[in-house]
C-alpha cells in the first residue's frame, strides 16, 4: 500500500474508529501517534482524529492523548526548524526584504500568532511552527502558546466528538463551545500582556546591568 492510500485511509472516520479499536490493546500509543503524525502529514484531518480519540478513549483520556500528540509534533517540527534555520541557504533567504518584513511581524506578535492559529483545528500547522522557529521565538514562549492553544482546540473538538449525537440533536449546545474558545482568547490575551511586560522588564534590567559594567 502506497503513502497516498495510507493517507486516504486515515482520513476516513470509520476506518480510524476501527483502527483505534483494533489496536486499543497498545494503550495510548495509537491515539498519541495519530495526532503526532499530523505535524508531518498535513492532509490528516485534525477534527476527525481528535473526535475519534474522544469517542474511543473517552472525553478526558481522548483529550489528553490528542493534546500530547499534537503538542509533541509541534515541538519536534519547531526544534528541527530551529536547527536547520542556521543553514546558509535559509540565512540568505531570510535576508530578503519581504521575508524580513514577515519575520519582524512574527517576532512582534509571536505569542498571539502561535496561540491563535493553534486554536483552529484546520490550517498550516507545520508552516506556523517553522515560521516561529525561523523568527527565533523562545522555546518556552512557543511551548506555552502552542500548549494552551492546542488545549483549547482539542478540548472543544473532544467535547463534541465524545457525543456527536447530542450536539446533532441540540445544535444550540455548540454555543457553549464557542464561548469556551472566546473566553480562552480573552484570558490568554491578559496572560500574554503580563508575560510581555515581565520579559520587557527583564530585558531592561539586563541592558542596564551591561551598561553599568561598561561604565565601570
Amino acid at each position: 500500500m502506497g503513502i497516498s492510500e495510507w493517507v486516504q485511509m486515515l482520513t476516513d472516520e470509520h476506518t480510524l474508529l476501527d483502527l483505534l479499536e483494533k489496536y486499543r490493546s497498545f494503550g495510548p500509543l495509537p491515539g498519541i501517534g495519530l495526532t503526532f503524525m499530523k505535524s508531518f502529514v498535513p492532509p490528516l484531518p485534525t477534527l476527525v482524529i481528535v473526535g475519534v480519540n474522544a469517542a474511543v478513549y473517552g472525553l478526558w483520556l481522548g483529550f489528553l492523548y490528542s493534546w500530547l500528540g499534537l503538542v509533541a509534533g509541534c515541538l519536534v517540527t519547531f526544534a528541527i526548524a530551529r536547527k536547520v534555520a542556521g543553514h546558509p541557504f535559509l540565512e540568505r533567504y531570510a535576508q530578503r526584504k519581504k521575508v524580513q518584513k514577515g519575520l519582524q511581524w512574527v517576532r512582534r506578535n509571536a505569542f498571539s500568532y502561535v496561540f491563535v492559529l493553534s486554536i483552529f483545528p484546520v490550517g498550516p500547522f507545520v508552516v506556523v511552527n517553522i515560521a516561529a522557529a525561523i523568527a527565533r521565538m523562545r522555546f518556552r514562549s512557543f511551548l506555552l502558546a502552542v500548549g494552551t492553544g492546542k488545549a483549547v482546540m482539542v478540548f472543544a473538538v473532544s467535547l463534541v466528538g465524545h457525543d456527536v449525537g447530542r450536539y446533532y440533536r441540540n445544535p444550540a449546545l455548540l454555543l457553549y463551545v464557542v464561548l469556551l474558545v472566546v473566553l480562552s482568547l480573552v484570558v490568554m490575551k491578559r496572560i500574554e500582556s503580563r508575560y510581555l511586560r515581565s520579559e520587557a522588564a527583564r530585558n531592561s534590567a539586563g541592558s542596564d546591568a551591561i551598561t553599568d559594567v561598561k561604565a565601570k
